[in-house]
């Protein structure tokens, strides 16, 4: 089976007041996918002060990496409450990716490739068709919903649907599905809504199914880029999208135990 590849900017983090860490959608599925073992590669951005910092923490999880670096890193501030519900801030907002930061020698290597935008603006339509050339998508819908400015984070559907035409899946949580609406008339062949410990929903042309999560005491930071590229794994591996849902809740319940994330 080809690796599997995840693309996408770093951020820098900043969790219940805690010093500041490493995050974005490339460190949380890179993390995962080492975990799981799976063959996969990355292709990362950041600020140029963060750039020796995050190339040392990501080369030590052993996959193979491109990272590229310019301007400031996007980063957050949030924290949970007792539910999991988190509360976010936008404190900087890097650079969009650019064709020439996506390592095209690496990604020709790459089937199934995780997106995994910060917000909104991070790719483009022109950048997602050139990915999408012999390749299938999943898209994290933050980088459509999430408005594109700092201070307290918002959520509107005020998006481009064109950036959609090269999407095979798209993953959004459930307040990112709350903001768009119908979810059927973006026309995505796989859409997946997580729900934390509620679980997700797969839907498809074939309609709609729940899958059920269980509780995991942990820091759930990541855990949807875990389910993500533990998603694309099962597809990538042959299975039906509601298959690929259940085994992903399974092996980012495992992590999360485990400690991983």
């Amino acid at each position: 089976m080809r690796p599997l590849g995840v693309i996408g900017p770093l951020s820098r983090d900043i969790v219940a007041g805690a010093q500041p860490r490493v995050g974005g959608g490339p460190w949380h599925a890179a993390r995962a996918l080492r975990a799981l073992r799976h063959d996969a590669l990355v292709v990362a951005t950041c600020g140029e002060a963060e750039q020796s910092d995050f190339r040392r923490r990501l080369s030590a999880l052993g996959l193979p990496l491109s990272l590229t670096a310019g301007g400031e890193t996007t980063a957050f501030s949030f924290s949970y409450d007792e539910g999991g519900a988190r509360t976010m801030q936008v404190d900087a907002i890097g650079e969009p990716f650019r064709r020439e930061d996506a390592a095209e020698s690496l990604l020709r290597r790459v089937e199934w490739l995780h997106v995994a935008p910060l917000l909104r603006g991070d790719f483009d339509a022109g950048m997602l068709e050139w990915l999408a050339r012999g390749r299938r998508l999943l898209l994290d819908g933050q980088g459509l919903v999430r408005v594109r400015r700092t201070g307290p984070l918002a959520l509107d559907a005020d998006f481009d649907r064109s950036l959609l035409r090269h999407v095979t899946v798209l993953k959004l949580a459930a307040e990112e599905a709350e903001a768009i609406g119908d979810l059927r008339s973006l026309g995505v062949p796989e859409i997946l809504v997580t729900a934390g410990t509620a679980g997700s929903t797969v839907i498809t042309r074939h309609g709609v199914e729940h899958v059920p999560a269980r509780l995991v005491a942990a820091d759930p930071t990541g855990a949807g880029d875990a389910f993500a590229v533990a998603y694309l794994g099962s597809r990538a591996g042959g299975h039906a999208p509601a298959s690929a849902a259940r085994r992903a809740t399974a092996l980012v319940a495992a992590l999360l135990a485990e400690g991983v994330r």
